[in-house]
C-alpha cells in the first residue's frame, strides 16, 4: 500500500519528569503523556507537581507537541472527591491546560466530564478495550480515543477500525515492557504485597523468580522449570515494532505509543529519535525506510531492554516470547546527562572564582551528572537529528569552578569541556564496559 494514502500516525512518548518531557519533545515526540502526583498508574515514578506540569505543558506547546495527563487508576470511593478537585485544578491550569486526559474508570470518566466537559478524553488500555463494540460504547459517552488492549492482533485492530467512526482514534502500544496480566490489570502485586497495581503501586511480581513449596513440606523450596529453561515464568520480552511501521499504519492506528513512564531520559531520547526517523522515512518512501532498517535496529538497542518480541500483533505469543533464565536488562550505554546550557567562559573561572587546576576557558557545557565519567574518557554526544558524535572529555569543573578529574556524585552540577562543543539539549552517554 502507498504510505502517502495513509494518515501519518502520532508518535506518543512517556515522560516521568520535566527533564524527560523536554527530552521527548526535542527528540521527536508528537505528543507526550505524563502523570500528576495522584490518580495515575505509576506511583513510584517521580511524576509532576502542578507547577512542573504547567511548565512542561507550556514547553511542549511552544514546540507544537501535545500533552496528555494520566488519571487511569481504578478508583475506590475515597478517591472520587479528590479526583473532582484534581480535574478542577487541571482545567484551570495556567497558562494553558493539557490537551487530553487518559482515563480507564467509568466513575473517573463521569467526574471528568462533569467538571471539565470540553476536555478530550482517551480511554486507557487499563479498561481492557478488545472489541469494536467497546470502542463504540466509549465513543457514545464522548471519548475521542481508545487505547487498544495489548492482547490484540493487527488483524483485530483493523477490524475495529472498519467498525468505528473515521474521526475516532485508535492508540496502540508499539514498544516497551509487556505486562503479564490482561492489559496490565494485575492482581499479583496486591495479593503478594498489599500494593495495588490498579492504583499505581505495582511491585512488578511478573519479573520475580519463583519456586514451588509443597503443602506438607513448608520451607522446602523446589525450583519451577518450564521446558528446562529456568524459573522466570512470567518474564516477557519487551515489545518492539520498529520493523513493522507499514503494518501498524495500514491497520489504521492513529497514535503509536511507547511504554515507559518510569524510564530515563536516555531511554526516552533513544526510542523517540529512532521511531521518529523510522516513521518519517516510511512516509518519505518505503525504500528509504527499508534501507535504514539496520540503523533503527542498532539504535533502538542502545537503551535498556529485555530482548524484543512483536507481542500479540501477529498472533498469540509462544515460548519464544519469554525470558526464562534471568530478569535483567540489556544495557549497552550509560546515561551521563543532558546539556542544559552552553557558556563561553573566555579566560574566566566558572562563577568568577579561581580554580586549583587552572581556569575553565572556552565553551563549556553545563550538565546535571547522572553517572560517573572522567577526564580523558571518550563519550558520545547523542543529537536529536540522529547523529552520534564521539568526543573526549577534556576538562571537568564544579559549579564553584574547581577542576576535578572525575564526576562521581550523581546529580552534581558540572561544567565540562569536550573536544567538540555540543548544543543545548544534546544528550551525553558512554558505552557500558
Amino acid at each position: 500500500m502507498n504510505p502517502m494514502k495513509n494518515k501519518k500516525p502520532e508518535l506518543l512518548i512517556p515522560a516521568s519528569s520535566l527533564e524527560v518531557l523536554k527530552t521527548a519533545v526535542i527528540f521527536g515526540a508528537d505528543a507526550v503523556y505524563i502523570g500528576g502526583e495522584a490518580f495515575g498508574l505509576r506511583a513510584k515514578a517521580k511524576n509532576f507537581s502542578m507547577e512542573e506540569m504547567a511548565e512542561g505543558i507550556a514547553f511542549a506547546h511552544a514546540h507544537g507537541v501535545k500533552v496528555y495527563v494520566t488519571a487511569n487508576i481504578l478508583a475506590h470511593n475515597d478517591d472520587l472527591e479528590g479526583a473532582r478537585v484534581y480535574f478542577e485544578e487541571l482545567k484551570n491550569m495556567k497558562p494553558e491546560p493539557a490537551d487530553a486526559l487518559i482515563i480507564s474508570d467509568p466513575g473517573m470518566f463521569t467526574i471528568a466530564k462533569e467538571v471539565w466537559p470540553e476536555v478530550e478524553i482517551h480511554i486507557s488500555t487499563q479498561a481492557n478495550n478488545t472489541n469494536y463494540q467497546t470502542y463504540l460504547f466509549w465513543w457514545k459517552q464522548g471519548a475521542r480515543r481508545v487505547v487498544s488492549a495489548r492482547e490484540l492482533s493487527l488483524k483485530e485492530i483493523k477490524t475495529i477500525r472498519e467498525h468505528i467512526p473515521e474521526e475516532m482514534e485508535i492508540e496502540s502500544f508499539i514498544h516497551g515492557a509487556m505486562c503479564i496480566s490482561y492489559s496490565g490489570r494485575c492482581l499479583l502485586s496486591n495479593y503478594f504485597t498489599g500494593r495495588d497495581a490498579n492504583r499505581g503501586a505495582c511491585t512488578h511480581p511478573c519479573r520475580w523468580k519463583y519456586a514451588v513449596v509443597e503443602e506438607t513440606r513448608p520451607g522446602e523450596y523446589m525450583p519451577v522449570y518450564e521446558n528446562e529453561r529456568g524459573t522466570y515464568i512470567f518474564n516477557s520480552k519487551d515489545l518492539c515494532m520498529i520493523e513493522h511501521i507499514p503494518e501498524l499504519t495500514e491497520a489504521g492506528i492513529d497514535s503509536l505509543k511507547i511504554e515507559g513512564r518510569m524510564k530515563t531520559a536516555l531511554y526516552v531520547a533513544t526510542v523517540a529519535r529512532t521511531y521518529r526517523r523510522a516513521i518519517d522515512d516510511y512516509f518519505t518512501s518505503e525504500e528509504t525506510y527499508r534501507a535504514n532498517m539496520d540503523w533503527y535496529k542498532a539504535e533502538i538497542s542502545k537503551c535498556t531492554y529485555r530482548q524484543f518480541t512483536t507481542g500479540f500483533y501477529f498472533g498469540k505469543p509462544d515460548e519464544n516470547t519469554q525470558i526464562y533464565d534471568n530478569n535483567t536488562y540489556v544495557n549497552e550505554y550509560i546515561y551521563l546527562g543532558i546539556v542544559e546550557e552552553i557558556r563561553d567562559f573566555g579566560q574566566q573561572a566558572a562563577g568568577g572564582q579561581k580554580t586549583q587546576g587552572g581556569q575553565p576557558a572556552g565553551k563549556l557545557a553545563r550538565i546535571e551528572q547522572r553517572n560517573k565519567f572522567c577526564v580523558g574518557d571518550v563519550i558520545e554526544i547523542m543529537k536529536p537529528d540522529g547523529t552520534n558524535v564521539p568526543v573526549t572529555v577534556e576538562a571537568i569543573f564544579t559549579e564553584e569552578g574547581e577542576a576535578v578529574d572525575s564526576a562521581p556524585h550523581p546529580k552534581q552540577v558540572l561544567w565540562i569541556k569536550l573536544s567538540r562543543v555540543p548544543q543545548h539539549y544534546d544528550l551525553l552517554r558512554r558505552k557500558n564496559g
